[in-house]
């Protein structure tokens, strides 16, 4: 069975003027994400009553095509950029546990 590589990073926004900076930022960013082959979900969430948070959750094809997607200059740009609307952030390393999970790609 399939087996990812992944994480989740939350990003604690300024204020809402920061937060709509930051969308945008994501948005651009996006468009390079779709095209990486290993990158299998990409997907970004705002927590229910929490309108200054961003919840990132990507899964990758293994820890290299993370590496891969992290030496993007895409990324890199968005790694810089993102700083100046930003409170905190807080990064999950995750090891994906095949055999109890559904996605893409998992079926078999």
């Amino acid at each position: 069975m399939p087996s990812g590589y992944a994480l989740t990073v939350r990003f604690t926004l300024r204020d809402a003027a920061a937060a709509r900076q930051f969308d945008d930022l994501v948005a651009q960013t996006a468009a390079g994400i779709r095209t990486e082959p290993g990158t299998l979900v990409y997907a970004v969430h705002e927590p229910v009553d929490e309108p200054l948070v961003r919840v990132f959750y990507e899964l990758y094809a293994d820890r290299e095509a993370f590496q891969a997607h992290e030496d993007q200059p895409h990324t890199k740009h968005f790694l810089a950029a993102r700083e100046q609307f930003l409170t905190s952030t807080e990064v999950t390393f995750l090891n994906e546990l095949g055999g109890l999970s559904k996605r893409p790609g998992s079926e078999g």
